[in-house]
């Protein structure tokens, strides 16, 4: 058996371990398999809701800890039971969409393990969405803000659907906007996601190797895309895939292959073991 290096591995799940066919390789298969053997531990980090990331983490033969919604939850793999959980009160769920709603902005607000919606069923992106995340929306007509206030909705997060060409302008006015309160940050070129400022991806690393009492400088976190960087800068190894955004590349202290190409397989092999 071989002797472990780093001893916990955080990944994100879409554009780093999974790749643009929403697959995962054999080859990256087997690597976290023979890096949990040998008594790795190897956590899925992401920004999908519970309900959307544990039926993959359990195909994946995990045990332990699952992290989702950016770290506001963090679950028992088997059982689903949670461990951690966080969220926003229903006025300042209903504060960003009225935001998002003077700016014209398609709203998606992430309740437990309900995903409302104020984009019609019918909308070819929202359906792509849906399918990608094995998660149905439910309606909840035009104003997001009054749904939210009437029904005191405590949420996880609220995501705005956006083409790529127009993410950065959106983002960097939502940050002006939003930023000083909430943690504004994007998971996907088509995607802005806002969530409590005290729950991010590096807190939840931290949170995993306080729970596994393994040192942060004996953790590897690897991403693709901004929601990654809190992470990627506090683990003891932080990794960009080759696909990731710029501003993720500079932070790295390694880029590594890209996710097509089986990233966390090269990983593991590489810093996993001595």
């Amino acid at each position: 058996m071989k002797k472990l290096n780093y001893r916990l591995i955080a990944s994100d799940f879409d554009g780093t371990l999974i790749d643009d066919k929403q697959q995962i390789s054999e080859k990256v298969r087997a690597a976290i398999s023979n890096y949990v053997e040998c008594g790795g531990i190897f956590c899925v980090c992401t920004g999908r809701m519970l309900r959307s990331i544990l039926p993959q983490a359990r195909n994946l033969g995990l045990k332990g800890l699952v992290v989702a919604y950016q770290g506001t939850i963090i679950a028992d793999i088997e059982s689903g039971k949670i461990i951690k959980s966080g969220g926003m009160e229903y006025a300042d769920v209903a504060l960003i969409c009225r935001t998002l709603e003077e700016l014209n902005q398609p709203i998606n607000v992430y309740c437990g393990d309900t995903l409302y919606t104020n984009i019609p069923k019918d909308n070819p992106y929202l359906q792509t969405y849906e399918r990608i995340v094995c998660v149905e929306a439910e309606y909840a007509g035009d104003k997001m803000s009054e749904f939210v206030t009437e029904n005191k909705l405590y949420c996880q997060k609220v995501a705005v659907l956006v083409s790529a060409d127009k993410q950065e302008e959106l983002y960097k006015k939502l940050s002006e906007l939003l930023g000083n309160k909430f943690d504004v940050t994007c998971s996907a070129t088509v995607l802005i996601e806002i969530s409590p400022i005290s729950d991010n991806k590096g807190e939840a690393v931290k949170y995993l190797a306080n729970h596994y009492g393994i040192p942060i400088e004996k953790t590897i976190a690897m991403g693709d895309n901004l929601n990654d960087l809190p992470m990627v800068k506090i683990a003891g190894l932080g990794v960009a895939v080759a696909n990731a955004t710029e501003k993720l590349k500079q932070a790295a202290d390694f880029i590594s292959i890209s996710n097509n190409d089986g990233a966390v397989a090269q990983i593991i092999e590489k810093f996993g073991f001595i």
